[in-house]
């Protein structure tokens, strides 16, 4: 199949390679040329245009911002190839899904969401799990690509809107067990067990999960580095309260993780990993650095 490609950060270039050996001819597409040229066996696009060219167009992009700018504002989609089906794996907030619809649509081509839960790691690997959701027609042309860059797809219907609502929630879950550890480790500190030694045994037990596990790995180390930018998690933190107002609901354990997540990025820590929200919780916890 062939193949474009737009957005090759940490996630899109641990992707891509996949898709180049499963024997799909893939074109990338990024607004840092160097990085797309340091991909092999691909072709660099000249403009995110030339991506739609194709018989499949998936986007990676970063969050709303980049999306508005690299997919719409470029008019990519006016010349878009009418058999072009437009796989959008970025985060992104359910008001621009339905304006991405809406913009298919007069296109005349089809648009299906795809966000991955997995980290570059994973990505390099083909271990990414990939909630999908869109027209049953259009995701079984691009279930290929999914086998080829995922260990599983999630079908989640045809409203895309549901796989990003199942992505931010997924992610609002991740936050909450970070802060859940930050206050948990915060109290078995106060009490002489050490942070490392608890973790050990409730990531191994009682949340024995890949989440668990590689957050509190780093909480245990007091080590955030690198990983997914706690910027970017406040993105995603942001994305789920915003979704919650629209619908009159009311997410309370986010709110603190998000004003916990602002005091750590007002301290200079908005490069490291989302996990270093931890460092947050227990120090509003009474928790005195020195205590480990």
């Amino acid at each position: 199949m062939d193949i474009g490609f737009i957005g090759i950060g940490g996630m899109g270039a641990a992707m891509v390679p996949n898709l180049v050996k499963a024997g799909h001819r893939v074109g990338v597409w990024n607004r840092d040329g160097a990085a797309a040229r340091a991909l092999e066996g691909v072709t660099v696009l000249a403009s995110p245009a030339a991506a739609f060219e194709n018989d499949a167009v998936v986007t990676m992009l970063s969050n709303d911002v980049a999306v508005r700018e690299v997919i719409i504002g470029s008019g990519a989609l006016a010349s878009a190839h009418k058999d072009c089906v437009h796989v959008m794996m970025a985060t992104i907030s359910p008001a621009l899904v339905d304006e991405l619809q809406a913009l298919h649509r007069q296109a005349g081509i089809a648009y299906v969401a795809a966000p991955v839960f997995g980290v570059p790691a994973a990505a390099a690997r083909a271990l990414l799990n990939i909630v999908v959701a869109g027209d049953a027609d259009a995701v079984a042309k691009v279930q290929p690509l999914f086998d080829a860059m995922g260990q599983k797809t999630w079908h989640l219907g045809d409203e895309p809107k549901r796989a990003n609502i199942a992505k931010i929630a997924g992610n609002m879950m991740i936050t909450l067990a970070i802060e859940a550890m930050g206050e948990a480790t915060a109290l078995t500190e106060s009490y002489g067990l050490k942070a490392a030694d608890f973790l050990e045994i409730v990531t191994n037990t009682l949340f024995a999960s890949p989440s668990y596990q590689r957050y509190g790995g780093f909480i245990a180390a007091d080590s955030y580095e690198p990983g997914f930018k706690l910027t970017l998690g406040l993105k995603d933190v942001n994305l789920a309260l915003d979704a919650a107002q629209a619908k009159n609901a009311v997410l309370p354990a986010l709110e603190i993780v998000r004003a916990n997540m602002l005091d750590a990025i007002d301290q200079g820590l908005g490069s490291k990993d989302w996990s270093v929200l931890a460092k947050v919780t227990r120090r509003r916890a009474g928790l005195s650095e020195d205590v480990a």
